[in-house]
């Protein structure tokens, strides 16, 4: 049997807690509360059902020989609708009540502001593609939920991104994934973020208006609050990645992962490049380097954390067996 490696683990970790950390301290705009909890917003609720359609369809695949990652993880988003009661969204035929441990998590079930891309798939019953992409929104939550998927290699992050939005988001999405894969591989925050740039070949547009103007910012003019808002000015995808990836080269070592995030949060872009900055420098450097008393506070702290040892698990080890395979975990299917 194989063992998940430590460094693998901990890259896995550092990314989904740091996106819901960076996804928490967003909605606060960076006046984070000296006490409380921290809480989530729709966009770290999806990241979470995100990363369980990959756990499920890498088991789907293991027994049987079929899991088109994309399509498990849009059954995903339909439990996220069921479980917070949004209208017009129907149940899944095959699926009475949201199975799994992840819709009994009373956070993921509070509304907790819009994703209204996603919502308008969801309801018109149609999964978008990469070639016939749902929808028209270019908007950030199709960059945001799918950066776990960089976790995940053999799943396109286009393709997830495309389920519910269009055009440079796709790109933007491929390119923040990639640059999490990277960073997961062992490559350095500056070589991934050029690397996926100079490969973005379908996503060129979208790389040349984010990693590119971020990259050539962060060397001349790093930690400037006028170059994030420009990088940053709205809510889309793109914006979303520039501003992200700028605030992470900006304050690239671990002990500066604070102020990043801070520093992010000020962009006055509802909060998406700080998801950005806190999934990159998550990965780089491991859970240990974000600030404990924050993720101490932090709502899906345990759900996030739960989710990042189940695929990493799920991907080395297999505890579900298959059709040749014995189960090592007898449980690991129902979960």
């Amino acid at each position: 049997m194989t063992r998940v490696k430590a460094e693998q683990l901990a890259a896995a970790r550092g990314c989904v807690l740091g996106l819901m950390l960076g996804d928490a301290i967003g909605a606060t705009g960076g006046n984070v509360p000296a006490r409380g909890t921290l809480r989530a917003t729709s966009a770290g609720q999806l990241a979470c059902f995100t990363l369980e359609g990959l756990i499920r369809a890498d088991v789907r695949g293991a027994h049987r020989g079929i899991g088109h990652a994309p399509g498990v993880v849009w059954r995903s988003y339909h439990r996220w609708a069921t479980i917070q009661g949004i209208s017009d969204v129907k149940p899944l035929p095959d699926e009475k009540s949201p199975s799994g441990w992840l819709s009994r998590v009373p956070a993921l079930g509070e509304r907790r502001g819009s994703a209204p891309a996603t919502v308008a798939a969801l309801q018109r019953q149609r999964m978008g593609t990469i070639s016939n992409p749902a929808g028209a929104s270019t908007g950030a939550h199709a960059l945001t939920r799918t950066l776990p998927v960089g976790l995940y290699p053999s799943c396109n992050p286009a393709e997830v991104a495309a389920l519910t939005h269009t055009g440079d988001a796709l790109g933007a999405a491929w390119l923040g994934a990639t640059v999490v894969r990277l960073l997961a591989a062992g490559t350095n925050l500056h070589d991934a973020m050029e690397s996926a740039r100079l490969h973005a070949a379908d996503w060129y547009q979208a790389a040349e208006r984010s990693l590119a103007p971020a990259l050539t910012a962060a060397r001349s003019r790093p930690r400037t609050l006028h170059e994030l808002t420009r990088l940053a000015p709205d809510a889309t995808a793109v914006s979303a990645l520039a501003g992200g990836a700028y605030a992470a080269a900006s304050f690239p070592s671990r002990d500066t992962v604070r102020e990043a995030l801070l520093f992010a949060a000020s962009a006055g872009d509802g909060g998406h490049a700080v998801r950005v900055t806190g999934a990159l420098l998550g990965t780089v450097h491991g859970p240990d380097a974000l600030p404990v008393d924050w993720v101490s506070r932090l709502e899906l702290a345990w759900t996030a954390d739960t989710l990042a040892r189940d695929l990493m698990t799920q991907v080395q080890d297999n505890p579900s067996g298959g059709e040749y395979v014995e189960a090592t975990d007898p449980n690991w299917w129902n979960r």
